[in-house]
């Protein structure tokens, strides 16, 4: 049996929004003689846990889940802060495949299919993202034009 480093609660934040109230609570530890990360892991620092709890104000539904994460930061207060800001990034990103390419209906399952589709759709957002528009144009409303017209596609596709 080994001993495991007690972890220090490094931070504690708390977010009012869209009818949720969360609170992450963020324990490092930093004492890894117990792990041994010589062979996997060479740049391993620290070990992570995030404790989030949420309240939903609407219906009154509790939900309370522990997250584990290895990291190459040192110990540092605003690792919660980082990590949050991973996951909104990522959380935009799905939305906006979903809502412009329907990747959430999408019934693609055999093999690499899914993934493909998946690496496809960022490669088409990225382009449209850079196609010269009006400045409020939509990015369905730069789809649209460069599935017809052939002169805004080789703008799109920069060739």
């Amino acid at each position: 049996m080994f001993n495991i480093t007690k972890p220090s609660v490094i931070s504690i934040d708390e977010d009012l929004g869209h009818g949720r109230v969360e609170t992450r609570k963020c324990s490092i530890i930093d004492d890894l003689t117990f792990f041994d990360s010589d062979k996997e892991w060479k740049c391993l620092r620290t070990l992570i846990k995030i404790d989030s709890e949420r309240f939903a104000k609407v219906d009154g539904k509790y939900q309370k889940e522990t997250r584990y994460y290895i990291s190459s930061l040192k110990t540092e207060a605003s690792i919660n802060k980082k990590i949050r800001a991973h996951w909104a990034v990522e959380n935009n990103l799905h939305w906006v495949l979903d809502v412009n390419f329907n990747e959430d209906a999408s019934r693609k399952r055999i093999g690499y299919a899914a993934a493909n589709y998946n690496i496809i759709a960022k490669t088409a957002l990225t382009l449209i993202n850079k196609a010269n528009a009006p400045k409020r144009t939509s990015k369905k409303n730069k789809r649209y034009p460069a599935a017809l017209s052939s002169d805004f596609r080789e703008k799109v596709l920069q060739v």
